[in-house]
């Protein structure tokens, strides 16, 4: 689906609008947000992953997408913006926000809404140390490698772990639920749900 980017960029807009969203009480919870901020680079369709920061209090060196809580008055589209410029310094616009994922209710009590951007900006990276550890462009086709999602017992008993390809390896959720169902529902126009998926208990750490 990679030929024609304006004809992606629609597709996918497309495949977002016909997407029966579902979106979560947030009474009790906190709120957050995570964007997929798709560009180009190269003449390939990428997005933003990153690592975190060695030094965080939590999840320290974890995959991530831009994101994080919403600050007062902010909706989920602000908040992944502001994120994304505090963490990249990429700055993006609602205008640019092609639609939303499912909410996701993590295993630190949090409510995050993904949000999907497409950019024809050519974009640059200046990452927050604090924050990031590493950014970078990662290919989108990557998503559907064959072997993706893979699926593994949790450990603890629970819904099993899905797996996505990313970086050359192996990603966990939350981050590879988002991912897995961007693929499915944006690139593919197939309706999934991802609430049932199973996250490491460490990501609640």
């Amino acid at each position: 689906m990679l030929g024609d980017m304006h004809a992606d960029r629609d597709a996918i807009a497309a495949n977002l609008a016909a997407f029966p969203r579902r979106a979560l009480d947030p009474t009790g919870r906190r709120r957050a947000a995570v964007a997929i901020v798709l560009s180009t680079k190269d003449g390939e369709l990428t997005y933003l992953l990153t690592r975190r920061a060695l030094t965080m209090r939590r999840g320290a060196g974890n995959y991530a997408l831009p994101g994080g809580n919403l600050e007062p008055g902010e909706d989920a589209v602000t908040a992944a913006i502001r994120e994304t410029s505090e963490e990249l310094g990429v700055a993006i616009t609602p205008q640019e926000a092609l639609g939303l994922l499912d909410d996701f209710l993590t295993l630190g009590g949090h409510i995050v809404t993904p949000v999907v951007f497409w950019t024809d900006e050519t974009l640059s990276l200046n990452p927050d140390p604090t924050e990031v550890d590493r950014a970078w462009f990662e290919p989108v086709e990557r998503l559907n490698h064959p072997d993706s999602p893979m699926s593994e017992d949790h450990p603890d008993g629970g819904e099993p772990i899905l797996r996505m390809f990313a970086d050359d390896n192996w990603i966990n959720p939350p981050t590879a639920a988002w991912l897995y169902q961007f693929r499915e529902v944006a690139l593919h126009g197939r309706l999934i749900r991802v609430s049932m998926i199973g996250q490491p208990e460490w990501t609640a750490r």
